[in-house]
C-alpha cells in the first residue's frame, strides 16, 4: 500500500489542471507509460518523441515538486522497476474511483436530495429514462425502488421513450439519466414530458443552463474528462453513487417502505427455503 500511496500517477493527475497544453501532453505520455526504444528516457529522447523543448520538461517536473527533469525521471524509472506489471492498471482504476467519489461528495446537495425523495413519495407513477449504459443505471434505479413498493418503471429504448412521454400526465414523475447530457432521445422525451405536465428530474454530468430552465431538478454527477484512461471504469458508477444516496435517504425517511422491503425479502427467503425443503424431501423419497 505504501508504494501505491507514493505513486507518481496520482501526483501527475492532481496537477493536471495546472499544466499548460504542452505539459498536459507530457503528462499524458508518462501516464500512458509508453516505452521508448532501449528504455531511453533522457531529456533529448523524450523531447524528440513529444516534440517539446528541454525547458518544457523542466517546468513540468518542477510543478510536480522535483528540482528538474533528471530527478523526476529517476523517480519514475525507479518506481517502474519496483512495480508489478499489472499494478499500474490497478492504481489507475483505484485512483479514478477515488477521484470520482471525492467529486461526488462535493457535488451532492442535501437539500436537493431531500426534494427528490419528497417527489418520489408524492407521485403515483415514476418513470426512469435512459439509453445504453444510462439505461442500465435506470434499470437498477427501478429495481431498487420497486423492492420498496414504489410504482416505478424503466424506459430504456428510444421507441418506448417517445410512446411513454406522449401519454404522461401531472401524476407522473420522470427521472431522466443522461451521463453525457447529449442523449437527444432522452432529453427530447423529457421535454415532451414537461409539456404534458409531468415533473422532471435529470441526472447528468453536464451543467447546462438550458436543462435548469426546462426541468424541475438537474442533479449533477461526477465526471472525468481530462485523461483518456478515464473510461476504464464503468460510466454508470457516478450515477449509481447518486442512486444509492437517494435510496439511502428514502429508506431512512420512510419506515413503511422499509417494512415492505423487509417483507419482500422475507417472502423470497421463505420461497427458496420451501423449494429446498421440497427438493430435499423428493431426494429422500427416492
Amino acid at each position: 500500500m505504501e508504494k501505491y500511496e507514493h505513486s507518481l500517477l496520482p501526483k501527475i493527475e492532481a496537477n493536471y489542471s495546472e499544466f499548460t497544453n504542452i505539459e498536459k501532453n507530457i503528462a499524458a505520455f508518462f501516464l500512458r507509460d509508453d516505452y521508448l526504444p532501449g528504455n531511453d528516457y533522457t531529456a533529448d529522447s523524450v523531447c524528440r518523441k513529444l516534440y517539446v523543448s528541454p525547458a518544457s520538461l523542466t517546468r513540468f517536473s518542477k510543478k510536480l515538486g522535483f528540482t528538474g527533469y533528471r530527478e523526476f525521471i529517476y523517480e519514475f524509472q525507479n518506481e517502474r522497476r519496483n512495480r508489478r506489471p499489472d499494478s499500474r492498471d490497478t492504481e489507475i482504476v483505484l485512483d479514478t474511483y477515488q477521484e470520482m467519489l471525492t467529486k461526488a461528495y462535493s457535488l451532492i446537495d442535501q437539500d436537493q436530495i431531500d426534494r427528490i425523495i419528497r417527489s418520489i413519495r408524492s407521485h403515483r407513477r415514476i418513470f426512469i429514462y435512459g439509453l445504453g449504459s444510462s439505461g442500465l443505471a435506470a434499470q437498477e434505479f427501478k429495481s431498487r425502488f420497486v423492492r420498496l413498493g414504489v410504482d416505478a418503471d424503466a424506459v430504456v429504448d428510444s421507441h418506448s421513450l417517445l410512446m411513454n412521454a406522449a401519454r404522461l400526465g401531472e401524476e407522473a414523475l420522470v427521472i431522466g439519466i443522461s451521463y453525457s447530457g447529449a442523449t437527444e432521445e432522452v432529453i427530447d422525451a423529457m421535454y415532451k414530458a414537461v409539456k404534458r405536465g409531468a415533473e422532471t428530474i435529470l441526472i447528468t454530468s453536464r451543467n447546462d443552463n438550458t436543462f435548469h430552465e426546462l426541468f424541475n431538478e438537474v442533479v449533477l454527477c461526477a465526471v472525468k474528462k481530462n485523461l483518456e484512461y478515464g473510461d476504464l471504469i464503468s460510466p454508470q458508477f457516478p450515477v449509481l453513487v447518486l442512486i444509492d444516496r437517494i435510496y439511502a435517504g428514502y429508506v431512512r425517511e420512510n419506515n413503511q417502505n422499509k417494512r415492505i422491503y423487509d417483507e419482500t425479502v422475507e417472502q423470497f427467503v421463505d420461497r427458496y427455503i420451501k423449494f429446498d425443503q421440497r427438493i430435499d424431501f423428493e431426494n429422500k423419497d427416492r
